[in-house]
């Protein structure tokens, strides 16, 4: 579905500065944001429907190369701890 939507430049603007921060186009930006209303209007109140919200977005398994979580934590922090100062 399209549809044209007049904004407020101000808010234009500000969802415009958001979405390069992330380096995404602001359509794809604005429609992140929406389909987040669900989650904003009813937020997990507990830890078990939090891990459960996440799991139905795709964030955890989200990264199958991962199959040691500490051993790359510790690889990750290793690599912060000794990267060159520019």
């Amino acid at each position: 579905m399209t549809i044209s939507l007049e904004l407020p430049s101000g808010l234009e603007n500000e969802l415009s500065d958001e979405a390069a921060q992330l380096n995404l186009p602001l359509p794809e930006y604005i429609l992140r944001v929406l389909s987040f209303r669900p989650f904003l209007q009813n937020p997990p109140k507990t830890g078990v429907e939090l891990v459960a919200y996440w799991e139905s977005i795709g964030v955890i398994n989200s990264r199958p190369d991962i199959t040691n979580s500490q051993e790359y934590a510790r690889r990750l922090s290793d690599q912060a701890e000794h990267r060159k100062q520019v």
